[in-house]
């Protein structure tokens, strides 16, 4: 790593080495065929090389950033702009494209909007969301948030909307009047702490 980082032919940022009794395996990118040579060269001037397993490959510039570190990196900014996502609590990992998301967090939407995140940054291949939400959802909590929902919204009533929990599950039941105060009285169960599923099942009375 030191030879890489001494010889200016190289941008050593992007190439990862491995060494095992005295065999040193390359890999990663590098922006042109000279440099991958260069990195070669380099490393054959080290003392006590025996042979090289040159896994380096060339990508230019204008194509698109896939190593498993750059994802990780964009994800952790996307992540970190995202006020929805509480990206100190939120471990990634990225293996050939593949991430896995850990960690622990307070609500369901969280650990949603960072599935989501992750899986709009190019070269995923896909997301295992291993997130936890950490508290058992409390039903006067869920209803005082419809409650709030709907009294900011002065047409609607959370009057005939019943609500019930089962662990991290909400069951919504009752009658509304139009098919958006069902939608409002969703997204205000989703929104409560610890809230992993939401059985929908309100019904919306017609005239």
């Amino acid at each position: 790593m030191d030879e890489l980082e001494w010889d200016p032919s190289v941008d050593h940022a992007d190439i990862g080495v491995a060494v095992n009794d005295g065999v040193v395996t390359l890999s990663g990118y590098v922006s042109n065929y000279l440099e991958k040579i260069a990195a070669e060269k380099a490393v054959r001037r080290v003392s006590g090389v025996k042979a090289i397993a040159e896994e380096i490959h060339v990508r230019f510039k204008s194509e698109p950033k896939t190593a498993d570190h750059e994802i990780a990196k964009r994800i952790l900014d996307m992540f970190s702009w995202n006020v929805s996502i509480p990206h100190e609590k939120i471990n990634v990992k990225v293996e050939k494209g593949w991430v896995t998301l850990s960690g622990m967090v307070d609500a369901y939407y969280q650990c949603d909007e960072a599935r989501k995140a992750a899986a709009r940054v190019s070269g995923v291949t896909g997301v295992s969301d291993l997130i936890e939400v950490k508290k058992l959802p409390v039903t006067s909590d869920i209803r005082e948030r419809i409650v709030a929902a709907f009294k900011r919204q002065a047409d609607l009533d959370a009057a005939g909307v019943t609500i019930q929990t089962e662990g991290n599950t909400v069951r919504l039941g009752g009658r509304v009047k139009a098919w958006h105060e069902r939608g409002v009285a969703e997204r205000a169960a989703w929104a409560a702490p610890g809230v992993t599923k939401v059985e929908d099942n309100i019904v919306v009375a017609t005239l």
